[in-house]
């Protein structure tokens, strides 16, 4: 359930999708106002269609930018990316040594080869997460055919009922082609970020604002507490957050800036670091 704070107030929204109650028009007719309460519930269904085309939904071309972060979406977590229910068994290559982890989380490529794309060798070293599993950076430049092999293996053991191999294809297209160097725009001790905060918030509050808000606080999914705004997210683990803004956010409408230079990501991601944490 998303939590979302405007005004010094906290709404619970159980629908999916986030939808606001613009004052603007929708097709030319005002979107709340002068609108009946059965008009707007219309109006809202709508746009409720709307974002799910986008969320689960195939373009009729899909360029390689759409192939690519749709692939990076169902690295990071394929059961929300195609909304459906994830095996309750843990899976059988993840290690006895990490009694972390459990479950349907151990079938996310992510919770292996981590935000970074370099497993052992990378932030999951240690942690939560630590499994001695290798990352995926030395697959850069192989076909994305490959892959179907590889996660249809002894090893992985994604059937074709979890991921078809469509979806192995698009995971293929991005870790041969997809993936960056987080080393070279994000300190591997600090987390501290190589980009231009004031190149970022021109895109932030023009675009990831919608959403998010000015300040990043609109949108909280952490408790009263402990409140996790992006701000709080960005600081904590930017990359996870930079493969976020490349990609979006699986199973919701995030914008993926996947068509954008990395460049722009990384001023993005460096700009939400100043935004509150709390």
């Amino acid at each position: 359930m998303k939590r979302e704070k405007t005004n010094g107030k906290e709404k619970k929204k159980s629908h999916q999708f986030s939808v606001c109650r613009f004052t603007a028009g929708f097709g030319g007719q005002a979107f709340a106002g002068t609108d009946t309460e059965e008009e707007y519930e219309k109006k809202q269904e709508k746009l409720g269609e709307r974002h799910q085309e986008y969320v689960y939904g195939v373009p009729d071309v899909p360029t390689t930018d759409w192939v690519m972060s749709s692939g990076g979406r169902l690295y990071d977590n394929w059961m929300n990316a195609l909304d459906i229910e994830g095996p309750e068994v843990t899976h059988p290559s993840w290690p006895a040594s990490n009694t972390k982890k459990q479950g349907a989380t151990t079938w996310r490529c992510k919770t292996c080869h981590g935000w970074d794309y370099k497993g052992v060798n990378g932030k999951y070293a240690s942690g939560s997460y630590k499994s001695g599993i290798g990352g995926v950076t030395h697959m850069h430049g192989t076909t994305p055919q490959n892959m179907v092999a590889i996660l249809r293996d002894d090893i992985h053991r994604y059937t074709s009922d979890m991921l078809s191999d469509e979806h192995v294809l698009r995971i293929g297209m991005f870790i041969s082609r997809g993936l960056h160097d987080t080393d070279a725009y994000i300190d591997r001790s600090s987390g501290k970020t190589i980009g231009v905060a004031s190149r970022g918030a021109r895109i932030f509050q023009n675009i990831c604002a919608t959403c998010h808000g000015f300040q990043g606080t609109k949108l909280d999914w952490g408790s009263d507490d402990e409140p996790a705004f992006v701000g709080t997210e960005a600081n904590a683990n930017p990359w996870e957050v930079l493969h976020k803004i490349r990609n979006g956010h699986p199973g919701h409408e995030m914008v993926a800036m996947r068509p954008f230079s990395l460049e722009t990501s990384v001023d993005i991601l460096t700009y939400i670091r100043t935004l509150p944490e709390k």
